[in-house]
């Protein structure tokens, strides 16, 4: 393949992540799509309206991901999440640190871009903040104490941490036919729960799960598939184009965020080059502008008060850290990752859940004990 070829691949799969980004960002906002939001609809008013939109996506995700892998589209042990070695205590600690601080937020990474399409200013400095923090985790002092603490501790299978590797030797069955009734079994399993009562079956929460579900498979195909080079013609090695891991991705809002930061902050640098992660940091924010403008909801908002801005940055740099340490946001972990069925992502999506439910129970008690 000549180079031309690569560029003009690379450019096609960052139009199409962005248009995919641009279609969850109008989508989410159109919604309300947001996990934080439907563990504080459990919690304060055992609402299940918009878990049900979660795992509706999670289980369209599943199906739509492991019937690529049984197809023979996209190889999963390609992605981050189904590496051989799973960090378990990573993923517990960053996820309950990213679970707690996104309450603190007032949202998950995908959540804060929306709400900046929006017109949310606060929502603007916890992108910042996120990021940086984010990015001292990928490479900065949070990083080393990370490598040097959590990430330590960990166990290597003789597989990947997905099920369908993890079965495949004990049951002698093929990786691809267990991906495809795991999946069927579990992501349908989802869905008919989602489904099973009147409220999941809105309008609202069919196009949230449905469609954002749809969205995580498409941009696993886009990067998976269309963007899969066999054999780079520099490296002469399997490659994956205009992705920062080098590896298949799907969409995910913590990394991206801090290589966007990256990449605005040295433009001039020529190492520095747009990816799907960076391309979809901006088209989520688009997409959710774009809804705000069409039906005139677009409102500038700022901070309450200081304690307000406080929980906000101590939020942020809580999402920031524990995002990249536990490999992943609500949307990385929580619909990316559980779509390739790895083990990590399970154990992370429950802390993540488990750290978000301890933030809102908290803050109910500081509010009783206020009155």
């Amino acid at each position: 393949m000549q180079e031309v070829d690569l560029k003009a691949l690379g450019t096609q799969v960052l139009w199409a992540a962005f248009g995919l980004s641009v279609l969850f960002g109008a989508i989410a906002r159109r919604t309300q799509f947001c996990t934080m939001g439907a563990l504080a609809d459990i919690v304060t008013m055992s609402d299940w309206t918009r878990m049900r939109m979660w795992v509706l996506a999670m289980g369209v995700a599943i199906i739509g991901f492991n019937a690529m892998v049984a197809l023979g589209w996209v190889e999963v042990s390609n992605s981050i999440y189904a590496r051989p070695r799973l960090m378990w205590l990573s993923a517990i600690v960053g996820g309950a640190m990213f679970g707690f601080g996104m309450v603190l937020a007032s949202g998950c990474g995908a959540k804060t871009l929306v709400r900046i399409g929006g017109g949310n200013l606060k929502s603007l400095v916890v992108l910042v903040v996120l990021g940086v923090a984010a990015f001292a985790t990928l490479k900065g002092i949070t990083a080393v104490a990370r490598v040097a603490t959590v990430d330590a501790v960990a166990v290597t299978f003789g597989a990947g941490q997905d099920l369908p590797s993890l079965l495949a030797a004990p049951t002698g069955l093929p990786k691809t036919a267990l991906a495809a009734v795991i999946g069927l079994v579990l992501g349908g399993g989802f869905i008919a729960w989602a489904l099973n009562r009147a409220e999941g079956r809105s309008f609202n929460s069919l196009l949230a799960g449905g469609g954002l579900g749809a969205i995580i498979v498409a941009a696993w195909w886009v990067s998976g598939r269309l963007g899969h080079v066999a054999e780079h013609p520099s490296t002469l090695q399997e490659a994956f184009v205009a992705t920062n891991s080098q590896r298949m991705e799907s969409l995910s809002f913590v990394a991206p965020v801090a290589y966007t930061l990256d990449w605005l902050m040295f433009f001039s640098d020529r190492s520095k080059l747009l990816t799907t992660g960076i391309v979809s940091v901006v088209g989520l924010v688009a997409g959710s502008s774009a809804h705000a403008l069409s039906t005139h909801s677009f409102r500038w908002e700022g901070f309450r008060d200081a304690q307000d801005t406080g929980n906000h940055l101590v939020g942020a740099l809580l999402m920031g850290v524990g995002g990249v340490t536990a490999l992943g946001c609500t949307v990385g972990q929580g619909l990316s990752g559980i779509s390739t069925l790895s083990v990590g992502s399970f154990i992370a999506l429950a802390a993540i859940v488990g750290g978000a439910v301890t933030a809102l129970r908290w803050q109910a008690w500081r509010i009783e004990r206020a009155v």
